[in-house]
């Protein structure tokens, strides 16, 4: 028999934890299920296993609305944050809704019967599922394949190349050579973690990334616990940060010289005036172009400094058997060489969707609000900001998927579609971001509009009033009635 329930989530990380919450306060009279395609919740916070691996923004913003994060710690490592999510969907229930390895496969809208049905592959083969609303929380890369370059050579190398998303357990780096290829999140944080026990820790970049060192402890945030309720010392932190957040992002956007020269200056400060900061840590861009690597305590500077870690900015001309060539002619010498270059972006999980038997090209669609896509209903999905913390706008996403079910409720509709109505909205990229992983999948990926509800902010107090206060009803349709119960005589 088809199973229904009135929302499906699918994911069970940050975003798809935000959803059971938001529908159990704001639409408890709706039932949902969770489907999680892996074995444990926590998604991005259970897949990578790396050494270090950690949070890349405070947890005061990352963290849940609603479930203050209490560590001392603002910078948090992986395991932490993944028993925090484990914790909130135990503490609220949530997990109770979870349906652990059903990988959704094909989603399909009928507006006759106002309901998506739901293809999974479960644990004992194909099930078939139905919802009146269907919730997108299943990230934005593909968990099963990253992004590897072809480099020549690498069937000569004589050591093991590890990519961060797959890392073994059994990697034994101590006392070994380690070059870890990249400059983003994830090769700021392998190399002061590697480096505390290999023999040597390289990291080479193509080119340089803004990177920003901040204390693992938010010092202001531990001072207000200790003396306020713990939800409101949470909320002050939090707003204290997004705050900061909006100032720093709007000064990179109107004065990048100026913020450039402060970013290289306190690199500099670190590292002293004999280092090569032109070359190793002067992008070629400006401030938030791309995502700024954060790393905590200088444990990166540090690294250099005591000569356990280096950098070296070059061009990668072949693999050697015990090492890389590069085209300046220098080689590196390595056991192990860690490809920390970067993710496969997939929008919706890769899934097919088809609606009233026409399949949608999300690539051709409008982006709604920043979780919804023109002319495909009752569909919702979660992004976070480029410029903050992912949570942040997952729990604005959640919070009003459930504004949208009970105007539903309330109008006695089954379906909300949004529609372009306005012939002057021009076609934007979805992402205006020039790092790789978005470059590589722009005409995978829907626009944005020119105009509102259709233009991407990426201001979490924007959205905020827009999302919780603003009008449901600007460029979207309600529609599709609800059926009259036929009233039995007796």
């Amino acid at each position: 028999m088809t199973e229904h329930v009135d929302v499906i989530v699918v994911g069970a990380g940050l975003s798809g934890v935000s959803a059971g919450y938001h529908l159990q306060k704001f639409c408890p009279d709706r039932s949902y299920l969770i489907l999680e395609a892996r074995q444990a919740m926590g998604g991005t916070w259970d897949l990578f296993r790396y050494p270090g691996i950690r949070s890349d923004s405070d947890m005061h913003t990352l963290g849940f609305s609603f479930r203050p994060w209490t560590e001392a710690k603002a910078i948090a490592d992986g395991p932490s944050i993944r028993a925090y999510v484990a914790d909130t969907a135990q503490a609220f229930g949530i997990d109770r809704h979870i349906r652990f390895g059903h990988r959704v496969t094909a989603a399909s809208w009928s507006s006759a019967d106002a309901r998506w049905t739901v293809e999974v592959d479960g644990p004992e083969g194909a099930v078939t599922l139905t919802c009146n609303f269907l919730q997108m929380c299943s990230g934005y890369y593909n968990y099963a394949k990253a992004h590897s370059p072809e480099f020549a050579g690498v069937e000569r190398f004589a050591g093991r190349i590890i990519h961060p998303q797959f890392w073994p357990e059994d990697l034994d780096y101590a006392g070994k050579r380690v070059v870890v290829i990249g400059s983003g999140a994830t090769a700021v944080t392998l190399v002061p973690e590697l480096a505390r026990t290999a023999a040597h820790v390289t990291m080479l970049q193509r080119s340089p990334t803004y990177v920003v060192s901040r204390p693992a402890e938010d010092p202001v945030a531990n001072w207000l616990r200790r003396r306020l309720p713990g939800k409101l010392a949470y909320g002050l932190t939090r707003w204290k940060n997004v705050l900061f957040g909006m100032y720093f992002f709007r000064l990179s956007r109107r004065k990048p010289a100026k913020v450039k020269d402060y970013i290289l200056g306190m690199v500099r400060e670190h590292l002293g005036p004999d280092y090569d900061i032109a070359k190793h840590f002067t992008p070629s861009y400006n401030p938030w172009d791309q995502r700024m690597c954060l790393v905590p305590d200088a444990d990166l500077f540090e690294a250099i400094k005591a000569e356990r870690g280096s950098v070296v900015t070059d061009r990668i001309a072949s693999f050697t058997e015990h090492g890389i060539a590069l085209e300046s002619g220098e080689t590196l010498p390595a056991d192990i060489v860690v490809t920390a270059t970067g993710l496969e972006l997939q929008l919706l999980g890769d899934v097919p969707f088809d609606v009233d038997g026409r399949a949608v090209n999300f690539a051709r669609s409008l982006n709604y609000k920043g979780m919804m896509f023109s002319d495909v209903p009752n569909l919702a999905y979660s992004f976070g900001y480029t410029n903050a913390s992912w949570t942040l706008k997952a729990d604005l996403t959640c919070r009003y998927v459930c504004r949208l079910l009970n105007t539903m409720k309330k109008r006695g509709v089954r379906q909300c579609t949004p529609r372009v109505r306005d012939a002057n909205v021009a076609e934007l990229p979805f992402l205006d971001f020039s790092s790789g992983y978005v470059q590589r999948s722009l005409e995978k990926l829907p626009k944005q509009g020119s105009r509102r509800p259709w233009r991407l902010h990426q201001n979490y107090a924007l959205d905020l009033v827009a999302l919780r206060f603003g009008s449901v009803d600007t460029s979207m349709e309600f529609a599709n009635p609800e059926r009259a119960r036929v009233r039995e005589v007796t």
